[in-house]
């Protein structure tokens, strides 16, 4: 997942952002696609819109990026493609500026990031609810979030899972006052410092571990290193398609600590008064997706190598909602 800015560096690296990321550039989309059996309106009901959708830089955001497009593709509308920007500020700033027309992003994100929140609402509706409700006076739309939660957890691989016996985060705090020598991690340098990363955790679940048991590393690394068992625990992003390639077995979250980051489109309220057939044809789409769809979709980009866009454009016809045209 990308990196999770506090919402003070917001005003800081905004001009930054709009200025080096490239939101100025973009190309057309240019598949020839019409709505499938499964996309829940009958004609193309976004004929003669021009549409600019955006994304963050990662895996995830980017194949959510190509399917928000082609979705609009199949409705009619002329899409432009600006996904794959820098950072969350880049992304989030198209669309309030209206620069690009929508997005999909997460609810913990805008809650935490945009909003300067710093607790998560625990029920994952509610916390859509609030993102959706607080987000209107920034001109922004959240439409209804999908099942995808792409989160942080703790994760190990088979042998030691076996060997432990640990299935929640609470066990792992367990097992630190049981046999300190037990618990070592790997973990991204941001998690380990973060509120809502290892610091904040920690103190939710009484957890110790020695600063000498915890490696700091880049995020692909944390994954190679946990599947190899150097580490007992490792930082994983629960929709991360190398945790099922790799067969690693992810705590759960028991006293639900980390914060809801549900994938929900984010769209410019302008531009919704201009085409609300944005929301009719991104609503069967968003229910579909969930942590297995995303895992497997993540997984052909990362681990089989694929090309985002045609993964995306794989899925939606393999699922119905759109059909070559």
């Amino acid at each position: 997942m990308s990196t999770r800015r506090p919402a003070a560096a917001l005003a800081l690296l905004t001009a930054l952002v709009l200025g080096g990321c490239g939101l100025v550039s973009g190309s057309a989309m240019t598949d020839s696609v019409l709505p499938g059996p499964n996309a829940g309106y009958p004609d193309r009901p976004l004929t003669g819109a021009q549409l600019t959708v955006t994304s963050k830089e990662f895996t995830e955001q980017i194949i959510l990026g190509q399917i928000m497009g082609l979705v609009f593709e199949a409705a009619g509308a002329k899409v432009i493609d600006k996904t794959s920007i820098q950072g969350s500020i880049g992304a989030r700033e198209a669309v309030k500026s209206g620069t690009a027309d929508a997005a999909y992003e997460y609810t913990g994100t805008g809650w935490i990031t945009y909003l300067g929140h710093t607790k998560p609402v625990i029920d994952p509706q509610e916390q859509w609810k609030v993102v959706r409700d607080e987000d209107r006076k920034n001109g922004i739309v959240w439409l209804p979030a999908s099942r995808l939660n792409n989160t942080y957890a703790l994760a190990l691989n088979p042998a030691n899972w076996k060997k432990l016996g640990v299935h929640t985060l609470s066990d792992v705090a367990a097992l630190a006052r049981k046999n300190p020598g037990a618990v070592t991690m790997c973990v991204e340098n941001e998690f380990a410092t973060r509120n809502d990363g290892l610091p904040g955790m920690a103190r939710a679940y009484g957890l110790q571990v020695p600063s000498s048991n915890i490696r700091k590393m880049t995020g692909g690394v944390v994954y190679t290193e946990t599947q190899k068992g150097t580490c007992t625990f490792g930082e994983v992003f629960t929709t991360d398609g190398r945790i099922k390639a790799m067969n690693l077995h992810v705590l759960a979250d028991d006293k639900h600590f980390f914060p809801n980051y549900n994938a929900a489109p984010e769209i410019n309220a302008a531009s919704l008064k201009k085409y609300p057939a944005m929301a009719e044809v991104l609503a069967p789409v968003t229910r579909a997706l969930d942590n297995t769809v995303a895992q497997e979709l993540n997984r052909k980009v990362d681990v089989d190598g694929e090309d985002p866009h045609q993964v995306a454009k794989d899925w939606l016809l393999r699922e119905g909602f759109i059909k070559e045209g």
